[in-house]
């Protein structure tokens, strides 16, 4: 996996499951930070919230770091959501059987850089 350039947040081992979360990612990839914060502001899902508390962080990062930005100066280069380690818990099934219940968590990566010229909204 390639570096990539710009500031970054992570937060890990978040108990909700990537396959839900992916979508939500999807949704404000390639976005302006205002424009996305906006976006996620508003929707209903929990990935949501997990997305707008890292990509908040990734901001800070980049405004702590450089004081010649501004937030409007800022968009989402790269959003990873990967999957991390499931907890195995057991489900009591009927007539003594037993079946495994998967409890999902996710890692989730946010790159933010700066507009520049070489920058191409899709």
């Amino acid at each position: 996996m390639e570096a990539k350039s710009g500031y970054r947040a992570e937060s890990k081992f978040l108990f909700a499951s990537p396959y839900k979360i992916r979508p939500v990612a999807g949704l404000v990839r390639r976005k302006s930070y205002p424009e996305a914060m906006v976006a996620l502001e508003h929707m209903p899902h929990r990935g949501a919230r997990l997305i707008r508390k890292t990509l908040k962080s990734a901001a800070s990062n980049a405004l702590d770091r450089n004081t010649k930005l501004n937030e409007d100066m800022l968009y989402i280069k790269d959003i990873q959501i990967n999957e991390g380690p499931r907890l195995k818990r057991i489900w009591y099934r009927a007539r003594g059987r037993a079946d495994m219940l998967l409890k999902r968590m996710c890692h989730i990566t946010v790159v933010i850089d700066e507009v520049g010229e070489k920058w191409d909204k899709k």
